[in-house]
Order: C-alpha cells, then structure tokens, then sequence
C-alpha cells in the first residue's frame, strides 16, 4: 500500500509536469491573476505544457521503443539523452514565450530551467542525481522569490509548494530511488538556482 502510493505521488508531481504545476501557481496567486487576462493565461500554459511535458515525454516513448533503453532510468546511460532533450525543449519554450510580450519572471524561469537541466546532465555522468527533487526545488523557489520581490504573501502556494516537496522526497525515498544526499543535492541545485535567477535578475 505504501509503495503504491509512492508511484502515484512520484507520477502525479514527476518533473514533466512540475513546470506546468509551477506556472499555474504564479498565474492563480497574487502575483499575476489580477493583471493577466484568461487568454494570456492560456497561450502561456499551452507553450509550457507543450515545451516541457507534451515534446520530453514523446522523446522518451520514442526511445522506448529501443529494447536497450529502460523507461525506469535506473542507469546513468539511461537519463542522458532524455536529460539533453528536455534542455533543448525548455529552451524553445523560452523562445516560444520571448516572441509574445509577457512578464519576464515567465521566460526566466523556463532559462534558469535549462540550466538546471543542463548541470543535472553534468552530474549524472558521475553521480545520479534526484530530477524529481530538483523540479519541485525549482518551482518551490520561485514562490519564494516572487514573494520576496513583490513583497506579498501567497500563503497558499507556499505551503503547496513545501508540502509537494516533502511527499516527492518521502516516495523517493520509500521507492528506494535515491538516498537522501541525492534527493538534498536535487533539491537544492533546483532552489537555488531558480531563486538566484529569478529574484537578482
């Protein structure tokens, strides 16, 4: 019972859909809902969902269909071609959102994304590194960044953010994924990171 509820957890927040969760959070809470129209919301969105969900996980069904890759990623070998396309991917969502005029904490957080794609890459030629961790880091910095920036308080969307955080790494764990360092130095890499570009730039 407890194993199943980990898979659900670690396929309900896995990293193809923590950007889109990420950006329906800003959306919704007091930093943008007021000021972004419903048709904006949308086209935003659909570039994210569409650049960081829909086109990386296409990519790994297309490799599935190779009896040497393994869907599971167990292997380091396993994760890198995913790891590089999905940077490619979050970088034309990032072009994709530069040609319409938007806020620009939108198309920071999808460059600042490839960079965190681009070092897990590094990292796991040597080490295997948590993806999950670093996705909900990410989006849990951000939060915070965009608080400290506005100087408002989204109570909601904060304490959404540390709960998911907590359930991801406790599946993980459980699944027995990662050990804890990898599931720390996961989510760290994707917090700071995605707080330093999206509150000093």
């Amino acid at each position: 019972m407890q194993k199943n509820v980990a898979k659900i957890i670690s396929s309900v927040f896995h990293p193809f859909f923590i950007p889109t969760m990420g950006f329906l959070l800003m959306l919704n809470s007091d930093f943008y809902s007021p000021v972004i129209s419903w048709e904006a919301k949308r086209f935003i969105l659909l570039v994210v969902f569409f650049s960081t969900a829909i086109l990386p996980m296409l990519s790994v069904a297309i490799m599935a269909l190779s009896p040497k890759f393994d869907i599971t990623m167990q292997k380091t070998r396993d994760r890198i071609v995913p790891l590089l396309s999905t940077a490619m991917f979050y970088y034309i969502g990032f072009l994709l959102l530069g040609r319409v005029r938007i806020f620009s904490t939108f198309k920071l957080f999808l460059i600042a994304a490839v960079l965190v794609v681009v070092l897990l890459l590094l990292i796991t030629f040597k080490w295997k590194i948590s993806t999950h961790m670093a996705a909900v880091g990410g989006m849990t910095a951000t939060i915070f960044a965009l608080s400290f920036r506005s100087g408002t308080n989204p109570v909601t969307a904060i304490i959404l953010t540390v709960i998911v955080s907590g359930l991801v790494g406790t599946s993980r764990l459980i699944l027995l994924k990662h050990n804890l360092l990898q599931l720390a130095a996961g989510y760290f890499l994707g917090f700071l990171i995605l707080y330093g570009v999206v509150y000093f730039i």
